[in-house]
């Protein structure tokens, strides 16, 4: 990334520390922990000029993970700023035999391109605190290229990306604690024995003492994110936050911390839609911790007296498995399951901005998941009424026709919760 770096106008990487960033990591909860963060700081602003935020995925558009006080970067600047990366890199060369990646005429790869485009329009807008939420890990991440953030969190640890991470949680605590930088304040919260002892070692590393933030440091607090679990994230978050404000000198406001994180908004966890007679809850849920919390928070806003309908897609994990964790955790049966993959529309096409490229073609067209999923579902329930359905727009048309008032509940995967998105908003683009 450095050599990327060098290639779009930025030779010196330490340039990038007038940003201000903070820096997050970690299994679950790491898109609400930057959302919190953002919040509490847009209080500050105009004390703060500018606030970006980078996070991934996406949901409906490419744009939202390149923020700027909390709005998604315009189209016309998207384009701008995109086309003057790319045209950097094609002007500008490596060395071949240093970085033989780099031969003439390659470009990195998405996430490091977007990356890249996001140091690129941050400098260039003037931005002067930056909230950055690591991909996959934390070490070998294409973010990792800051040298004095001015506070760094780890989120709660579990099993995933064991293929880039590690299968254990100490592989996987070891690269998530790649994040903490010398002098950079080393936070994190609660975390199984095994993964807390690895990541104090990998901040003492750095000269750093890591500091574990209980989530009784938000106990007082209104959230604008649902879900108990997510008094963690807002912890760390304070946490964060009155790290970066000592470093910029700016005095901690507890009533502005109580506001931002009142006024905080993740789309896509644990949300709620109001639709005509169709209450849909949405989580973007994806892994067996974050599946037990997002269906935690089901159990608590669920009604026992409506009909409920389960919508479901996970494509690349295990997603038996997954269903399972979910069936297990949920305490109200659903009268109605649907299983989908993640194409968008009826047609069969996909909205722009959300073509999947990590998945089987075949298997898709096939519904070999969802029906396997299906199975499952009747071993541990047979009482459900069972749906394989071949793309979203679908899925949301049976809930429709039923006609009556119900609960759904969506989740799964960030890839269904983006696509539902753009299917509610209706418009297929052409």
């Amino acid at each position: 990334m450095r050599e990327w770096s060098r290639r779009i106008g930025y030779p010196d990487v330490t340039v990038f520390n007038r940003l201000n960033v903070i820096h997050i990591t970690g299994t679950k909860g790491k898109g609400s922990t930057c959302a919190f963060t953002q919040s509490i700081l847009k209080q500050y602003q105009p004390q703060i000029n500018k606030i970006g935020l980078y996070t991934s995925p996406h949901l409906k558009s490419v744009r939202e993970r390149i923020r700027i006080d909390g709005e998604p970067i315009a189209e016309e600047k998207f384009t701008k700023y995109f086309f003057e990366v790319w045209d950097m890199l094609n002007s500008t060369k490596s060395d071949v035999q240093t970085f033989p990646h780099m031969d003439e005429g390659m470009k990195p790869m998405y996430f490091k391109y977007l990356t890249l485009l996001s140091f690129h329009v941050f400098m260039n807008e003037g931005v002067d605190t930056a909230i950055y939420e690591v991909g996959v890990g934390g070490e070998y991440d294409s973010t990792n290229i800051f040298e004095a953030p001015t506070a760094c969190g780890v989120t709660v640890l579990g099993i995933d990306h064991t293929f880039m991470l590690g299968d254990t949680i100490e592989e996987i605590a070891w690269n998530k604690g790649g994040i903490y930088k010398p002098g950079s304040a080393a936070f994190t919260v609660p975390q199984v024995p095994a993964a807390l002892a690895v990541l104090e070692k990998r901040a003492s590393e750095k000269g750093d003492q890591l500091q574990v933030i209980d989530e009784s440091l938000a106990e007082s607090y209104e959230l604008g994110i649902p879900g108990d679990f997510q008094r963690g994230n807002a912890a760390l978050a304070v946490a964060l936050t009155g790290e970066h404000l000592k470093k910029l000198n700016i005095s901690v406001d507890e009533d502005k911390t109580r506001k931002g994180l009142k006024e905080a908004f993740w789309p896509g966890r644990c949300q709620t839609i109001k639709d005509g007679k169709i209450t849909w809850f949405i989580d973007g849920a994806h892994t067996k911790e974050s599946i037990e919390a997002s269906t935690k928070w089901f159990n608590t806003v669920a009604s026992p007296n409506k009909k409920r309908v389960l919508l479901f897609n996970q494509q690349t994990r295990d997603a038996a498995h997954l269903v399972e964790v979910l069936f297990n955790s949920c305490k109200l049966p659903f009268d109605e399951v649907i299983f989908t993959t993640n194409v968008t529309w009826s047609s069969g096409s996909y909205s722009a901005d959300l073509v999947s490229m990590n998945t089987s073609k075949e298997a898709v067209d096939k519904l070999e998941v969802q029906r396997l999923l299906a199975d499952k579902w009747s071993s541990l329930d047979a009482s459900s009424k069972r749906h394989v359905v071949a793309d979203i727009e679908s899925s949301v048309g049976i809930v429709r026709d039923l006609g009556v008032d119900v609960e759904v509940f969506v989740c799964g995967s960030l890839h269904l919760v983006g696509g539902f998105l753009v299917v509610l908003d209706g418009k297929e683009s052409q």
